[in-house]
């Protein structure tokens, strides 16, 4: 129901956050001092290594840092012992200056970064009930333990965006760039596509519909009985499963972030003790119950169940898109007497929501671009989608298939094959938004770079001798 400036930081401080509160910076009269001593390392449990500012980077957040990229693989570009403290160092820089510059974050980005984290935990530890028992925690208090990193980790991401934010580089920078550039180093543009699809839900007998709606009634029932608890329900039964695994549990949203006949009763629901009645979304159908409101937002649990299309069904459909998708190749698919292309026929007959306004066209909304546009990888194609693709020459139409929609509900589809562009090495020419991002990049890289330079010379640093022999991504750590 319901985005990296900098190399491996980013990526650690996004899944691996360390506590970073926000530092000032210091003159000379009030310095942090720290004393080393001669004790054996073994028998240190913890001790302060480095400094920074007036903020400290303790043994332990290192060593922490190592143990949670070791669980996810995580490979630094050097060795770690030195890697790890000056990356928790150049978040306390970022976060500082976003304090500064009374940059913020909202809420909701925090917390559904938080549960991207714990998600990640429960896939590692098997179950939520594993998770809890593994770390010692509830959810909640996991969720109210990482609030303050991930907002600092936020926080951090901002201000980097915010230094490159003017950052722009011209068509003359960038055919300098390239103009003496090896082949081999130039870019490689994947094989892309444009597709244009029309989808048809198989009907589903009101038998099974019942047969939904009863077992919801009955989930109402029992929790309201004091059987077990709503949470309970949704963890072993929810078609959602990346919520069921959370007992139901979204967070925080708006309105525009949910299916509208979901959001009008979420937002009508006024006491928690209460279930809502069954509602029916895009998704299927659902029981809501209600945690909690903050103004315009709402936190909510809800199990969704999403009736099961027959064999017999599909087939059905996917005759019926057989037989459009011949007279489409041979041009007498008619509705009313009119006939109609594959872009007119999806306008008429898709029930895809998403496609059907834009004549079929698929829109590629991938998370890591700023901008939508039609044009796929293969690997960003839905799976059924892709597989139809390799064997369409352009301008064809392939037979119908089945494939699992965005919403999660089996559909039958057949597709057009606009365009494709064989994989290849950028040209100007024709590839010149891929170089200029390339160059860009390059770009706000030296901005921070020199950025953090900058800063690391107006501010306090203090290591331990055995960090500074260190080989480190800044210069000017070690005075």
């Amino acid at each position: 129901m319901r985005n990296i400036l900098s190399r491996i930081s980013v990526v650690i401080f996004f899944f691996f956050a360390t506590t970073a509160s926000v530092y000032a910076e210091m003159n000379d009269s009030t310095k942090v001092q720290s004393k080393e001593f001669d004790a054996p390392e073994q028998s240190i449990v913890d001790e302060v290594i480095w400094v920074v500012g007036n903020e400290a980077i303790f043994k332990s957040d290192v060593e922490r840092l190592r143990i949670q990229s070791e669980m996810e693989n995580v490979t630094w570009p050097g060795n770690p012992d030195y890697l790890i403290p000056e990356n928790i160092a150049l978040q306390k820089l970022f976060v500082h200056q976003a304090a500064i510059d009374s940059i913020e974050v909202s809420e909701s980005d925090v917390m559904a970064r938080i549960d991207e984290q714990i998600e990640a935990w429960v896939n590692i530890a098997g179950s939520r009930e594993k998770l809890e028992e593994w770390k010692g925690q509830t959810i909640t208090q996991m969720r109210q333990s990482l609030h303050d990193e991930f907002k600092n980790v936020a926080l951090a991401q901002e201000m980097r965006r915010e230094i490159v934010k003017d950052v722009s580089v011209t068509p003359s920078d960038v055919r300098k760039y390239f103009k003496d550039m090896p082949e081999d180093s130039i870019p490689f543009v994947p094989t892309e596509v444009e597709v244009e699809i029309i989808t048809m839900q198989p009907n589903i007998p009101l038998e099974e519909i019942n047969r939904v709606k009863d077992e919801l009634r009955s989930y109402t029932e029992r929790v309201t009985s004091g059987e077990t608890s709503f949470a309970t329900f949704a963890r072993l039964y929810s078609d959602d499963t990346a919520s069921g695994r959370l007992g139901g549990e979204l967070d925080y949203m708006g309105r525009g972030q949910l299916d509208p006949a979901f959001a009008n009763v979420a937002f009508n629901l006024t006491d928690p003790k209460k279930i809502s009645k069954i509602v029916e979304s895009e998704f299927g159908y659902h029981i809501i119950q209600l945690i909690d409101k903050r103004g315009d937002r709402v936190k909510v649990r809800h199990i969704l169940k999403t009736p099961k299309v027959s064999a017999e069904a599909m087939e059905k459909s996917k005759n019926r898109l057989d037989s459009i998708a011949n007279e489409l190749r041979n041009g007498t698919f008619e509705i009313l007497g009119t006939k109609l292309n594959f872009e007119d026929a999806a306008t008429y007959i898709s029930s895809d929501k998403d496609t059907r306004n834009n004549h079929g066209l698929m829109s590629n909304n991938n998370s890591q671009s700023t901008s939508i546009t039609s044009r796929f990888k293969m690997a960003e194609l839905p799976e059924g989608v892709a597989r139809q693709v390799e064997k369409l020459k352009v301008g064809e139409i392939s037979d119908a298939f089945e494939m699992v929609n965005n919403k999660n509900r089996k559909v039958c589809a057949i597709i057009k094959l606009v365009s494709r562009t064989e994989g290849h090495r950028a040209t100007i020419t024709e590839d010149y938004q891929v170089m200029k991002n390339v160059v860009l990049d390059k770009e706000r890289e030296k901005v921070l770079h020199d950025w953090v330079v900058n800063k690391i010379k107006k501010t306090y640093i203090y290591m331990k001798d055995k960090y500074k022999n260190g080989t480190y991504e800044y210069e000017g750590w070690v005075r």
